[in-house]
Order: C-alpha cells, then structure tokens, then sequence
C-alpha cells in the first residue's frame, strides 16, 4: 500500500471528513450526514475464488445510522491512476456488503463514491459494467444488469462546490484544483481541524515533507496552523535556501567582500561569516 492511499484514508477516517464529502458529492452541501451518525465498519470481506478463500479490503467505508437503524453503508474508494477494472472491483465490494445484510432483518442500500486525485486529465475510463464486457451478443444485453459507478474528479470540482466543504478536506481539493490549472497555491486562512493527518497527505500527494516541517517546527505555537501559513512558511524557507546557495556560489569566487555578499543576497553578515568558515574547513578536511 503507497504513502498516499495511507495517508488518504487516515484523514477520510475521521468522522467529520468523511460526513463532509459525502454531504457536498452527494448532498450539495446540504448537512444531511451528520458525523454522529457514523459508525465505523470493518472494511475487509470474503469472498472465494478457485476453491480458495479471499480477503478484500475497502479505503474507508461507515455506516449511516439514524440512532441504532442503520440507513446506509457509506464507502469510499481513493484513485490516483485511473482503473478500466473499477466497475468491476466497486459491484464486487458492493455485492459483498449487500451479502452481509442477508441475515439482517432491515436490509439497506450501498453507496460507493470512487475519489479521483488525478489533475492532468479527467475519469476517462469504464464507469459502467457493460463497458467492461467485449464482444456482448446484443439479444443478451437485456438480460445483464448494468453497473454505474460514482466517480467524482475533485481537481475539477468548481469554485462553488469547493467552498460547501467545511472540514479539513477543503484544504485538499483547493490544492488539486491549483495543480490542475497551474496556478500558484496560497491556501485557506481557515484553521485545520486534523493538521497531522491533512499535512501528511500534502507530503503523500505532493513527494515532499516541507508541509510537515514546518508544521512539526511550529507545532508549540497558540493557536493552531492553517495552510496560508503554512505555505508561506515553505516559501520563506525557500527564499532563504536559494539565498544561503547563492552566498556560497559568491564566496567560492572571491571576488567580493563579506559585506557585499551579505548585502548582495539579503543575508544577515553574520550568516555569511558562518558560511565562509563552513566551506573553509570543508577544504581543511
């Protein structure tokens, strides 16, 4: 399993996230799903294959219960790659959700929304059962039951849609929206509710931990973190990266003093001195 299937289901996990997507994907963010009502499922299941026995595992799946009747059975399911076989794989998670309900008096519906983290290109693959078939004769179509799946591409959700989240997984979707159309990310001014989990899913999506650095760095502060700091941070400390590089290119010709050096790149003099007795014991090594 990669760090960012991991990291996707840690902050889906949590109750209020996951009532928070299921109420803007489906409800149009409407509050109909109430993060009290959640409860917990095993998302793994059986099911035998070859005379063998199988396991398969749901990213994060709840149910929806109205004090103890259960409504629904939530599940999500995180795709970074699209997967022609998602039909497929989606009826047989259903299937085995629907197959546990046998021996319950109150039978409920299952719903499978499929989360799609890709930014270059939208779903472009199945999204129904019959697509998946070759060669169906066409007098037998009738008789097999299509399979729709629930796919959603977060990168191309809209401004309005994006503004109904109000958990932490708002942060997300503003980042892959900026990623899809290559601008700048500044992130929100809002305070992250899960700072941990949201963080270290920007280190998954983005293959870098300056997210989870600096927050690790200021985590002792009041008053929490948000992603508008957070950011600007990384940006500071890459500023300040790129000008530490540059004093050392300029110390390494010689051509100008320590006080220029220091004017030169907006360092303070003290930080260049350091760095010349760095790279002068470097030579003495």
């Amino acid at each position: 399993m990669g760090a960012k299937d991991i990291t996707e289901k840690h902050l889906e996990e949590l109750n209020d996230v996951f009532a928070d997507i299921v109420n803007v994907l489906l409800f149009n963010g409407e509050q109909i799903v109430k993060e009290n009502d959640l409860e917990t499922d095993s998302t793994k299941t059986m099911f035998k294959a070859d005379g063998q026995i199988h396991e398969q595992e749901r990213d994060v799946s709840k149910f929806w219960k109205n004090g103890e009747i259960r409504i629904s059975f939530l599940g999500l399911e995180n795709q970074t790659a699209q997967d022609a076989d998602m039909p497929l794989r989606v009826i047989s998670y259903d299937g085995a959700s629907y197959k546990q309900q046998l021996q319950d008096k109150k039978k409920y519906p299952v719903v499978t929304l499929v989360l799609y983290f890709g930014t270059d290109n939208k779903w472009s693959t199945y999204e129904t059962l019959y697509e998946c078939f070759e060669n169906v004769p066409e007098k037998l179509l009738p008789f097999v039951n299509n399979y729709k799946i629930n796919v959603f591409n977060l990168a191309w959700l809209s401004e309005k849609q994006i503004s109904m989240f109000k958990s932490d997984f708002k942060c997300i979707v503003e980042f892959l929206r900026s990623q899809r159309l290559k601008n700048k990310y500044i992130g929100s001014k809002e305070m992250l509710q899960h700072a941990n989990e949201t963080l270290k899913l920007f280190t998954a999506l983005m293959g870098d931990d300056s997210f989870e650095k600096v927050y690790n760095e200021n985590n002792s502060r009041e008053g929490g973190a948000n992603m508008c700091n957070v950011v600007e941070e990384i940006r500071n400390e890459g500023q300040k990266q790129q000008a530490i590089n540059d004093a050392i290119n300029l110390l390494k010709l010689k051509k100008l003093s320590l006080e220029e050096i220091a004017q030169a790149v907006s360092l303070p003099l003290q930080n260049v001195i350091e760095l010349q007795k760095t790279i002068s014991e470097g030579k003495n090594n």
